[in-house]
């Protein structure tokens, strides 16, 4: 049986910190890289960024101490969840950054993931819409009415579906934390693994996580305006997890 992600965030000793950042380092993949920006494959556990006052490894400490010997450094542009999978594009320069940002800002960047959820989706495709109020590292199911609510939208499509799961690709049309996970337990398919929008997930034995994984990005180059699109190829965990349910049949 796999063991799930620990979850909490205690502050590591510089050395085990040290250790777990030359870990990842080994995992990080680059995708895409130029003089200007730089896109890596995360791999499911490693933080997009920092905590304050943790040393706990993150994709862009991993890629600023790779950058040390040319004074360089990872500007964050976007995030994904610590516990998805995929990938993440990150500025070397302030200004570049700012274009980039502005582009996220705009929603005009094309960001799909792949995501397996719970149960059969009936709809082969549609675009969901929801509002939600963040509370603390959730994000609350609110109605339009509420003034303080944040509107999520997203379209998905089904790429295949199980006996009694589904594989879907979601595009985002705009970005809020944890949207994609909120916004399909809001209508009832949470994602498999996902023990924070549905507790019985953390029963899941086929995948240590939430089968979500960021397959493609697609932007603006900021120096060029050329259109940059990245491919990032799930990771074994989430394959195997659909290995497995493909072999499991229909309850009667």
């Amino acid at each position: 049986m796999k063991k799930p992600w620990k979850r909490h965030h205690s502050k590591a000793t510089p050395e085990k910190a040290h250790d777990a950042r030359a870990d990842f380092s080994r995992q990080v993949r680059v995708l895409y890289e130029d003089d200007f920006l730089v896109v890596v494959d995360k791999p499911p556990g490693l933080l997009a960024v920092p905590i304050k006052g943790s040393r706990t490894p993150s994709a862009q400490s991993v890629l600023t101490a790779k950058f040390e010997n040319h004074r360089g450094r990872a500007h964050v542009v976007h995030r994904i969840d610590r516990f998805a999978s995929g990938a993440l594009l990150f500025a070397k320069t302030p200004a570049d950054r700012h274009n980039l940002i502005q582009q996220f800002l705009a929603h005009t960047p094309k960001r799909q993931y792949l995501a397996v959820v719970r149960g059969r989706v009936t709809k082969q495709a549609d675009t969901l819409v929801h509002h939600f109020r963040r509370h603390g590292m959730h994000q609350q199911l609110r109605t339009s009415r509420d003034t303080k609510a944040s509107r999520a939208e997203l379209r998905y499509a089904i790429e295949r579906v199980f006996a009694n799961a589904t594989l879907v690709r979601v595009e985002l049309e705009t970005g809020l934390q944890n949207q994609i996970r909120a916004q399909f337990a809001a209508l009832g398919h949470p994602i498999i693994g996902d023990r924070k929008y549905h507790r019985e997930e953390a029963r899941e034995q086929l995948i240590a996580r939430v089968a979500l994984h960021a397959e493609n990005l697609q932007f603006k180059h900021p120096r060029t305006g050329e259109t940059i699109s990245v491919h990032c190829k799930p990771p074994a965990d989430f394959q195997h997890l659909i290995r497995e349910l493909a072999h499991v049949k229909p309850s009667k």
